[in-house]
């Protein structure tokens, strides 16, 4: 009976997000112009441990000649958009993703526990994003809702990749983090601020706030970016900051870019450890002030684009298993269906 309930749970969980994954965007699944992929490793970057993977798909909707629709669960923070997301032009992004966790060693059985290194953990998520976009800046909302826990799915995942890539074999998922569902609201904003005349360089300041039990924080950044065809897309810079996918070329050309922000972290699912173990584990120490950089290329032909970045969460990290979380790179593919 008890083996019952507990997949019964699992079912329902699994099926409510599925369920708001498909009714919450409404027509923009109907009507995707963009579907992409996006894989967040840290093998990217030598290792397999801390942020190990993350995995999304997105479907973007950029309707010509008219408003674009903002999604069910992003239409709560419509009311902090200039006019409220009815001028310029703009458009909305559903995202379903599975981002995981793990210790430094995971086939060390008992694994260590925080503080002295990172938990299991995973997130099952859907996000809905809307971007409007003016001249000379763009604005972003931002809705997510998601689940941590075994519901997230991460241990199933994160056995199925290492079998089929006979790598070693997590011993301790049952030590994951509690079963929570959790939450993000966030406002972004974008300036591009500086156009070289030949158009093939430009300059970007940014700034949001994101509140919720995922994450709070609030940072202000910049990116500078080169290349060709670039006008259209300087708006996917708002992107960066979701971990969902990277900014991207949005028709034939590419750029190169670099960008650091400065920000203040309030809270972290995956670091505050005390708050998701029925144990009275101390949290993870890591530092709120922190700067993250990013670099990468996207380029995009006909009805494809491709970037890939690196990234740190904090380039002065004192915390070992804070650092472990903060260094990944991107990858994200888009396919335009029309």
């Amino acid at each position: 009976m008890r083996d019952y309930l507990h997949n019964k749970l699992r079912t329902t969980a699994l099926a409510a997000l599925l369920a708001c994954s498909v009714a919450a965007p409404g027509a923009v699944l109907a009507e995707a112009e963009w579907i992409l992929f996006t894989l967040d490793n840290d093998t990217f970057v030598g290792n397999d441990n801390g942020y190990t993977n993350g995995i999304y798909v997105s479907w973007l909707d950029t309707p010509e000649g008219k408003p674009a629709e903002i999604g069910f669960l992003a239409r709560a923070m419509k009311w902090s958009l200039p006019d409220g997301g009815s001028s310029g032009t703009g458009f909305s992004i559903g995202t379903i993703g599975q981002t995981m966790i793990t210790p430094d060693d995971i086939e060390q059985d008992p694994p260590i526990l925080p503080p002295d290194d990172l938990p299991y953990g995973g997130l099952l998520f859907y996000a809905d994003t809307f971007v409007q976009i003016q001249q000379s800046y763009a604005d972003s909302i931002s809705v997510t809702l998601g689940v941590v826990g075994e519901y997230s799915f991460a241990e199933e995942a994160q056995e199925t990749v290492h079998d089929i890539i006979d790598s070693d074999e997590p011993c301790c998922w049952d030590e994951q983090l509690d079963d929570e569902v959790v939450f993000q609201v966030s406002r972004g904003r974008v300036w591009r601020t500086w156009v070289s005349d030949s158009g093939n360089s430009d300059f970007l300041l940014s700034a949001d706030l994101a509140l919720g039990t995922i994450s709070s924080q609030v940072g202000a950044g910049f990116m500078y970016r080169y290349g060709r065809q670039m006008k259209n897309s300087f708006a996917t810079a708002l992107l960066i900051s979701s971990r969902t996918t990277n900014p991207v070329s949005s028709q034939t050309g590419w750029y190169l870019f670099a960008g650091a922000r400065a920000s203040y972290l309030g809270n972290q699912i995956f670091l505050d450890t005390s708050k998701s173990y029925d144990d009275d584990f101390d949290e993870i120490d890591y530092q709120e002030d922190r700067i993250s950089v990013t670099a990468g290329l996207a380029y995009s032909w006909k009805e494809w684009s491709l970037t890939f970045a690196m990234n740190d969460l904090n380039v002065d990290e004192d915390s070992d298993e804070a650092e472990e979380y903060s260094e990944y790179g991107t990858l994200t593919v888009a396919w335009k269906l029309d």
